[in-house]
């Protein structure tokens, strides 16, 4: 079997090693680590393998807290220090910034950390009648599989869910579909859980009792979604209080449905947002954009300043949704929502916002490219706060707001929103002196 010195790790928590001229990605080592592997693919310039047998750990290298770490695929950096795991996604991020951007920041932000485990308050969970392994599964899908775990638990979900998953795996066993019921979304309020149900065929009278039963004795309201994410609704409470989440630093409130886009770990949020208000610094009298609004969840902390925001965001739902919360908050005379397809941003769509003193941008994986590039000469903000879940199209649309928008990257650092995965949070801020 063959053996390396494992030299760093890759964007997915890999750890990299180069023997006989090809890269080695070699899951669950850490570098400086000289570790046994075993190939699972091979291909002309690299290959993709196990490690087997650990003959020098690192330092950083801790005992995974999930005994179901290695198999399920939820989660890829167990075995690291939380505090490395944070200085990791630091370096990826750093790496993509010069790599794909040729830029550097001038100031290194200190990395946001919060809770490590029990953080996931959002989560999509796959369920799997598999009879040769005793019936119905309920969890993650494998590591590199289409197939469920088998686990009875998850450390990173909040306890209550997590001491939910066997008890979920009987009720769906005692289910008339146990078969069409594919996965079950999970969504934490602050006083409120919901669990949604995708059925692909209609339940029975039987099995709605079953589920509101167990609705009754584990305090969670029981949601349904026969068809797309629109067709949601609540079976159990009929009558129920919806879901929120607090911004107290800002006093905000925001209420979502249960397949609405949030952010998975609250805490993180919430310091998030202080990093990203304090780096946008939002006055009274200023007009700001935020670019991808969502549900409004920068946006209202912005207009609590007095300063007035301009909300754009492609779906129409969650823009009504952005303006209700306005109104719940009493900001909708500092705030308005527009609907737009950002991906297609032109100059003309831009200047259509007017002019704009500061601009925030809250991307999805894709970036932001249409709208940097659209930033015409006659509307470039003196600051520009960018929030992004994938350093790749951060650095991307930084090298085009940098080598051809005339900004500076004054800082950039991770919030780490995911711990125990390989997934990099992160914040960067431009300006741009005329």
């Amino acid at each position: 079997m063959p053996v390396a010195i494992i030299e760093s790790l890759d964007h997915e928590g890999r750890g990299v090693t180069h023997v006989d001229g090809k890269t080695v990605f070699v899951d669950g080592a850490l570098p400086g680590e000289e570790v046994e592997y075993s190939v699972y693919r091979r291909k002309p310039s690299y290959e993709l393998a196990q490690i087997s047998r650990v003959l020098q750990a690192s330092a950083q290298r801790v005992t995974p807290r999930c005994e179901y770490f290695g198999k399920c695929g939820g989660c890829s950096m167990q075995h690291l220090d939380p505090v490395a795991q944070a200085a990791v996604k630091q370096r990826v991020l750093e790496d993509a910034l010069w790599h794909v951007g040729k830029v550097k920041a001038e100031t290194i932000l200190a990395a946001i950390h919060g809770p490590s485990w029990g953080y996931r308050y959002r989560a999509r969970i796959g369920v799997r009648l598999v009879p040769k392994k005793g019936g119905i599964l309920v969890g993650f899908h494998e590591r590199r599989s289409s197939y469920i775990a088998d686990m009875l638990n998850c450390e990173i979900l909040p306890p209550h869910i997590s001491n939910m998953l066997p008890k979920l795996r009987e009720l769906i066993a005692g289910l008339s579909i146990p078969d069409r019921l594919p996965q079950i979304e999970i969504a934490v309020g602050d006083d409120i859980t919901v669990l949604v149900f995708r059925n692909l065929l209609p339940l029975t009278a039987t099995d709605e009792k079953r589920l509101a039963d167990f609705s009754d004795a584990h305090g969670v309201q029981v949601w349904l979604q026969p068809k797309g994410p629109d067709s949601i609704y609540r079976l159990h409470p009929v009558e129920a209080p919806g879901l929120s989440y607090t911004l107290p630093e800002f006093g905000v409130t925001m209420d979502f449905r249960p397949t609405d886009f949030t952010q998975v770990n609250v805490e993180i949020n919430r310091l998030l947002m202080r990093r990203s208000m304090q780096l946008l610094d939002p006055q009274p009298g200023e007009r700001i954009a935020d670019l991808f609004c969502g549900l409004g969840n920068f946006s209202l902390p912005i207009a609590r300043s007095g300063a007035h925001v301009l909300g754009v965001e492609g779906s129409e739902t969650l823009v009504r949704r952005a303006g209700e919360n306005a109104a719940r908050n009493g900001l909708q005379a500092n705030s308005e929502f527009h609907a737009a397809n950002l991906f297609e941003a032109t100059e003309d769509s831009l200047a259509a916002l007017g002019k704009l003193d500061k601009v925030l941008i809250d991307p999805p994986r894709e970036g932001a490219i249409a709208v940097v590039k659209a930033l015409s000469a006659a509307q470039l903000p003196p600051r520009i706060v960018y929030v992004s879940c994938n350093p790749a199209t951060l650095a991307r649309d930084a090298a085009v707001l940098v080598h051809e928008k005339g900004y500076r990257l004054k800082s950039a650092g991770i919030a780490n929103m995911f711990p125990q995965t390989s997934h990099v949070e992160s914040i960067a801020l431009f300006e741009r002196e005329d």
